[in-house]
């Protein structure tokens, strides 16, 4: 069986091929969704490596359309979560890489290059920010700053976000949005802020980042309180305690039905 360590080595080796101002910038559909040549580099160079360390494994990636679930074990990948960021020069982009085990997240790891920020977590060991234990911090509502985002891809629901946002802060302390989930979910696990919303992300967005900040003591789940499968697009809320993501999922749902 792969271990953290393993996964981790292959993810720094990988993140290399991010380090790099020579790199092609292509659309999917439109200019707000972008690829570009390093995600697919990266991509294909974990692709290769995991399967290698792990025969029989399946992959759910967000590039050129890599979904089987089917397996025991399945890797889950974005290759460059940010990749609007990472093609701008902005330092919230990560390498996310998340294992799961049948229906359970086992394994996570995500990675900022631009900042040399490791975050960790194996299930029931808790979670690490560069090998030093990380936790969520205790603030209340009242005190807690919320990371979250418009929907850049479906702009249809930014009424709804903007509303959403704008209730949640005027009852907490401020707004973040660094336009990046699982870097944004990590900061929630070591206790930078304390809340998280977004009305749709895909799988690869929060899977190994949801490992992170369970770990750490935080709690997440979809829109309504529903479980989240990692293996599903679904909108994604989540805070440092039970009681800050009650309250934020209760103006959530004076929103939408």
């Amino acid at each position: 069986m792969i271990t953290i360590e393993q996964l981790t080595a292959v993810v720094k080796e990988a993140s290399k091929l991010m380090l790099t101002d020579e790199f092609i910038i292509k659309e999917k559909g439109d200019v707000a969704n972008i690829v570009t040549s390093s995600d697919l580099a990266v991509q294909d160079f974990l692709c290769e490596r995991l399967a290698g360390l792990l025969p029989g494994s399946g992959f759910l990636c967000e590039e050129e359309d890599v979904w089987d679930t089917s397996k025991e074990y399945t890797w889950i990948i974005d290759p460059i979560d940010g990749t609007a960021n990472y093609s701008r020069g902005i330092a919230q982009c990560a390498i996310s890489v998340g294992l799961k085990h049948n229906d359970e997240m086992f394994m996570g790891v995500v990675y900022l290059p631009r900042t040399d920020e490791l975050f960790t977590a194996q299930k029931g060991c808790g979670a690490f920010l560069n090998g030093g234990q990380i936790h969520v911090s205790d603030r209340s509502f009242a005190n807690g700053v919320m990371c979250t985002a418009l929907p850049v891809y479906h702009k249809e629901y930014a009424k709804v976000c903007s509303e959403i946002i704008f209730d949640t802060f005027t009852q907490c302390n401020d707004i973040r949005r660094f336009g990046a989930a699982a870097p944004e979910l990590c900061y929630l696990a070591m206790g930078r802020v304390e809340m998280y919303f977004e009305y749709l992300l895909s799988p690869w967005d929060f899977a190994a980042a949801s490992l992170i900040l369970a770990e750490a003591g935080g709690v997440l789940s979809g829109l309504k309180g529903e479980c989240l499968t990692c293996t599903s697009p679904s909108g994604v809320i989540a805070a440092n305690s039970a009681e800050n993501l009650e309250m934020l999922q209760q103006i959530i749902l004076q929103h939408i039905s």
